[in-house]
């Protein structure tokens, strides 16, 4: 790989380029990049140009913002040759020829997370390197609960016991919200799209939302919810409860350990109790560094990510810069003794990749009004996801 940058360096000098580059221009590297990010980079690319001579320019950008940008920008022959962008962006970035697949030895994956890599597969083709997984896991207060429940038997046992006290509660979660309610949906068999992981592809004419597992999951846990044991909440009431030291348990993300870690409540991060035996699998959503389909540095950029990027040391620099699960293996053990960052990395391990096809813009509403209906007890699970399901495939056709 030295050997094939080393060319494209000759390239470089040959044409003399030293002006910042605004666009990917020939044998210079233009990377977008979020504020957290940006840091890390700054320090890594002047290492990279003093080795190879290759000019190397940063422009930071909203996260929110990129993929937009890139959309309106690559085509225009203005955007950049590398861009941080979240994995679940990858159906529409393929569908509009936007990014480009990366060709990268066997044992890069070797180094990384299987469900990271899995997240920015499209078709048997990588598409990113990633550097961060999110995912949601059992949160809970150890003044409350000194050991975490490990089945839903012992979760609903310990919520019923903490709630009948007069100022606490045993647990609660945003309501209605698909996100946090998806691992109780997976744990028995739902799911939103079939996944067939030979083809590395979707099937949205297949939904799973209302099959037997998911709705027997959602049972289970609406049992706690019309009984009154579980309060129906929504994000900002449950997170107050949890900063004030009221609520034992929740489920939730690294979003929320600011506020924790401000409030100073002791806390801990397990895996989401199992359901019948079996593992919940929360939605995990990946970062990682792709490559722009418009990119006149392709193989450049590639060589960039896998001599600079995908390294241990930048993985570290990366976690150091936002704390948040690094998905290179060796990264990860170096931050061993953070049990939260081991807690939601274990839960997201567990998990599955939000499905990065276009189809999952037309599932939220319909599946957020059918949990609506459900944890309030105006309908039943199954005739409310069946609602859903119908809904979901009326805006698919």
């Amino acid at each position: 790989m030295k050997k094939l940058l080393a060319v494209f360096v000759a390239v470089a000098l040959v044409f003399g380029l030293t002006a910042p580059a605004l666009a990917s221009t020939p044998g210079e590297i233009l990377i977008w990049a979020d504020d957290n990010r940006i840091e890390v980079l700054d320090e890594l690319v002047h290492e990279f140009e003093e080795e190879f001579g290759v000019p190397v320019t940063l422009v930071e950008k909203a996260f929110g913002d990129i993929l937009d940008d890139l959309a309106v920008e690559a085509p225009a022959g203005e955007g950049p040759d590398i861009f941080i962008g979240a994995h679940d962006w990858l159906g529409e970035l393929i569908e509009n020829g936007l990014v480009e697949p990366l060709d990268v030895p066997g044992v890069f994956y070797d180094d990384f997370e299987e469900v990271a890599l899995d997240a920015f597969t499209y078709e048997e083709d990588l598409y990113g390197v990633p550097y961060t997984l999110e995912s949601i896991a059992l949160i809970y207060n150890r003044d409350l609960v000194p050991e975490p429940p490990e089945t839903f038997e012992e979760f609903a046992a310990l919520v019923r016991e903490i709630s009948a006290e007069d100022d606490k509660y045993g647990f609660t979660m945003p309501q209605p919200d698909p996100y946090h309610t998806y691992p109780f949906i997976t744990a028995l068999g739902g799911y939103v799209f079939h996944y067939d992981a030979e083809e590395g592809v979707y099937d949205p004419t297949d939904i799973g939302l209302n099959n037997e597992g998911a709705v027997e999951g959602l049972e289970m846990l609406n049992e706690l919810y019309a009984e009154g044991t579980v309060p129906y909440a929504d994000y900002d009431t449950m997170a107050g409860l949890l900063t004030t030291g009221d609520l034992a348990m929740t489920v939730g993300g690294p979003w929320l350990q600011p506020a924790l870690d401000e409030a100073g409540i002791d806390y801990g991060i397990a895996p989401i109790p199992t359901m019948k035996g079996e593992n919940p699998r929360p939605f995990v959503g990946v970062h990682g560094f792709m490559i722009s389909s418009f990119s006149e540095n392709r193989v450049l950029a590639q060589a960039l990510l896998t001599e600079l990027v995908a390294t241990e040391d930048t993985m570290y620099r990366i976690y150091q810069a936002e704390p948040r699960p690094p998905v290179h293996k060796a990264a990860a053990e170096l931050v061993a003794d953070d049990e939260i960052t081991q807690g939601f990395l274990a839960s997201g391990a567990e998990g599955t990749p939000m499905p990065d096809i276009p189809e999952m813009s037309a599932v939220w509403g319909a599946w957020e009004d059918a949990l609506s209906l459900i944890f309030t007890q105006e309908q039943g699970v199954q005739a409310a996801m069946d609602d859903a399901v119908e809904q979901i495939k009326a805006a698919l056709e």
